[in-house]
């Protein structure tokens, strides 16, 4: 909300307060101020000046020769401005003027005549092109006649003083307007706040003369509706005072009765909307739920379907304005209006809340309406518009109003202890202090025994109970005031889950050795699933749908952090980075029922990813190292149940019976749909079962004293045997001495038949309590020999 210092002075005293005071002021009594706007935009001897004669210049048919009077000389212009004519006040940058943007203006010559100076727009003098009215876009600025010759254009034009940028919480839409900041800065500055006094001077003849009927169909959209009638009204342009207000707390001028209602809106935050009461059929106003599939074309000149849950403002026949969101283009003001009804209303919130975001139709008037307005604003805001109006001499108030729906309004009652408020707020507070504060507030307050009984303000539908009172005495009297105090109470010492430090273990090891973290959304489209190769049907794909989602391609609960981390290496391969790690810890969702009954089932889940200049057996490192560090044996089992992995070559990661995730190499028809060219490898591995897993206890043993002996073995095999599980095999017959078996290469090709490959394996040998000799160790190594070409039909390379 921006309010302009100078407007807010016509309210409440605060001449003597600097702008950073009260700034100051306000953002500590809860009204946070977000910045200071300074109005001064730098500009020096622009003046206005009145055009004397005006005449064409005869070496250019684009440009005129102007005489313009400055109070002090008459100075000539050459220009070439089209809507200027004799008679004219003008804004006049006369020679050495500094412009906005410190442009300086000097005396030249243009096409053979001295020009000694310049005639400025709105624009040239720095306002915004949002702001400026139609009338003065495109064109020199035309003051008003009332202003004297030579008077400096920044007293003219009010670009002096300091604008506030406040931040308003939705629960005080009483602050969504100057008169609310105002009495905000009276009770924190202890100033009298100065409603203004609301006086028609003129009125004539009877309303019911020219409207025949105001009536409410449907209470529950609309609860009060205020109506006034105008006539003889003389659509132009506002008086400038009125329009640099607004365009001061930005808004833009468009014509009297517009910025009168729009100045109103701003001064007491009820919004109000004008029609031409002759384009009303039947003289008639009748505020009912729009009829289901209903039309109307806005302001904005979209037709609108609507709803029988929408409220309109309609005649006889047809809906004439949305209620509180818009009015209609069939009754718009223009500037052959003479006869118009000026509406003030009280509508339903969530009404408008509602109607304004299935129209996509957002505005000024709908921002506030949506709050909790109070409704006996609706009186006052429409009686000081008319007075506006009337002062400015847009038209002739017609004498009476209709006012219907709820005019007996409650008064709400809450009562505070006050021992309770020096309790909660941690300081004592004299009574009498606490009933100043509140009465400041305007919330009328007394003691009644031991309590203080407040009168709540119709403007403040959020103070309800106890608790609120004591906010407002804390507020007012200074948080910042209240000396600091330690917390009471029982304390516990935060830290990290068990999984937590197993997380932050992995993600340490995997920083360390040259992996990039990652971070996913866990919501992606259903999409992802097909492209990574996951049938219907497949666990991968009973996916949980989000029943609001921002939009399909949020619409789906991750089954795989697959999707993520696809689209991450897309990115970073179209940027450039032909190679890379990068890795995630995320949750997966899974629910054995679709759709769901229970909450799903959260799965904490590491995935790795490895592209470029890389292989399988990298990624194996980097798994197995991760599995040795927390001590868990596991095997690498060829498995072809996930299509999104290229088959033979991924492998299923097992201890025992638990499977701990998956590696491999992603399969080329997915990599190819995510447009990838490099071969990636990823491993996912399931953190909850890692932990449940992991033994923490260390054991060591000494260095050992006597030496090792190393035999290769390159065995030939069927293709249909793996690695594993000749390793299995080895380690399951636990020869004598046998420290260590690895897997060091395999080999396929010439030498070697159809059908089958040649791996090769190193067996360490070792003795805790002696050195081995060749004799023993060939021994052992021969029975290996032996048994492996037993149990797999082997034999040696």
């Amino acid at each position: 909300m921006l309010i302009p210092i100078n407007w807010l002075k016509d309210y409440v005293d605060i001449d003597k307060l600097s702008v950073r005071e009260l700034s100051d002021g306000l953002t500590l009594s809860g009204s946070h101020v977000d910045s200071i706007i300074n109005l001064n935009k730098g500009i020096r001897n622009v003046v206005v000046g009145r055009i004397l004669s005006l005449i064409s210049h005869e070496d250019a048919d684009s440009l005129k020769i102007a005489q313009v009077d400055v109070g002090s000389k008459v100075v000539q212009i050459v220009t070439g401005a089209l809507n200027i004519k004799t008679g004219d006040l003008i804004p006049i940058a006369l020679d050495g003027a500094v412009l906005p943007g410190n442009k300086i203006i000097e005396d030249t010559v243009i096409r053979g005549q001295a020009s000694q100076g310049m005639m400025c727009s709105y624009e040239e003098l720095g306002v915004e092109d949002k702001l400026i009215p139609k009338e003065s876009r495109n064109g020199i600025l035309i003051l008003p006649s009332e202003f004297e010759l030579g008077r400096d254009i920044n007293e003219v034009l009010g670009f002096e003083g300091s604008i506030l940028d406040i931040e308003i919480t939705f629960n005080r839409p009483d602050c969504l307007s100057i008169l609310g900041i105002a009495r905000e800065s009276a009770a924190t500055f202890e100033k009298s706040f100065n409603f203004p006094d609301i006086e028609i001077l003129k009125p004539e003849d009877e309303i019911g003369q020219y409207l025949k009927e105001v009536r409410i169909d449907s209470n529950e959209l609309c609860t009060r509706y205020y109506a006034k009638v105008i006539k003889d009204v003389k659509i132009g342009p506002s008086p400038l005072w009125l329009q640099r207000k607004i365009m001061d707390a930005g808004m833009r001028p468009v014509n009297n009765i517009v910025d009168a209602t729009n100045y109103v809106m701003i001064e007491m935050g009820q919004p109000l909307h004008a029609f031409d009461l002759e384009k009303m059929k039947g003289r008639k106003v009748i505020v009912r739920a729009a009829r289901e599939g209903e039309t109307i074309l806005t302001l904005d000149k979209e037709i609108r379907q609507l709803s029988n849950d929408m409220c309109v403002i309609a005649d006889e026949d047809n809906a004439q304005c949305i209620g509180g969101v818009m009015g209609g283009y069939e009754s718009e003001i223009t500037e052959n209006t003479q006869l118009i009804i000026m509406e003030c209303a009280n509508f339903n919130s969530k009404s408008i809340r509602f109607t304004s975001k299935k129209l996509g139709l957002r505005s000024e008037a709908s921002s506030r309406n949506e709050k909790a307005l109070s409704p006996r604003n609706v009186s006052y805001a429409n009686e000081r518009v008319c007075q506006i109006i009337e002062q400015i001499g847009a038209g002739t108030i017609v004498n009476g109003h209709y006012d219907v729906g709820v005019t007996d309004f409650k008064e709400k009652t809450v009562t505070m202890r006050p021992y309770k408020c020096d309790e909660l707020l941690g300081v004592t507070i004299d009574t009498d202090r606490m009933i100043r504060i509140l009465n400041s507030l305007e919330i009328e307050s007394r003691i009644e025994g031991d309590v203080i009984v407040s009168k709540v303000p119709h403007f403040r539908p959020d103070i309800e109970q106890e608790a609120d009172l004591i906010e407002e005495v804390g507020r007012i009297y200074g948080f910042e005031k209240i000396e600091p105090q330690a917390l009471k109470g029982d304390i516990l010492k935060g830290t990290r889950s068990d999984l937590g430090n197993l997380e932050e273990s992995i993600k340490c090891y995997l920083s360390g050795i040259g992996f990039c973290e990652i971070t996913t959304y866990s919501f992606i489209s259903p999409k992802k699933y097909a492209m990574l190769n996951i049938p219907q049907g497949s666990d991968l794909n009973r996916d949980i749908r989000i029943i609001n989602p921002l939009g399909e391609d949020f619409s789906s609960m991750r089954t795989t952090l697959l999707p993520g981390v696809m689209d991450v290496v897309a990115k970073n391969t179209h940027y450039g980075n032909k190679k890379g790690k990068l890795y995630e810890v995320g949750n997966i969702f899974r629910s054995e029922v679709i759709p769901i009954i229970d909450l799903p089932q959260e799965i904490r889940t590491l995935s790795m990813a490895m592209y470029g200049d890389t292989d399988y057996y990298q990624m194996k490192g980097v798994v197995d190292n991760i599995f040795r560090q927390y001590q868990i044996d596991v095997e690498h089992l060829s498995v072809n149940d996930n299509p999104s992995f290229h088959p033979g070559r991924t492998a299923g990661i097992y201890h025992k019976d638990t499977c701990l995730g998956i590696m491999g190499e992603i399969h080329p028809l997915v990599a190819k749909r995510f447009d990838i060219k490099e071969k990636i490898y990823i491993a996912e591995l399931n953190l909850e079962n890692i932990l449940s897993l992991q033994i923490t206890e260390r054991k060591y043993s000494e260095i050992p004293k006597f030496p090792s002996i190393t035999r290769d073995m390159a065995l030939v095999i069927g293709d249909e045997f793996e690695v594993g599980e000749v390793i299995k095999e080895v380690k399951r017959r636990n020869y004598a001495f046998l420290e260590k078996v690895e897997f060091f290469d395999m080999y396929k090709g010439k030498g070697i038949d159809e059908g089958f490959k040649s791996l090769a394996f190193s067996f360490v040998f070792r003795s805790k309590s002696r050195t081995l000799n060749d004799e023993e160790i060939n021994q052992i190594f021969n029975h290996i020999v032996t048994d492996l070409q037993k149990s797999f039909n082997a034999r040696l390379r």
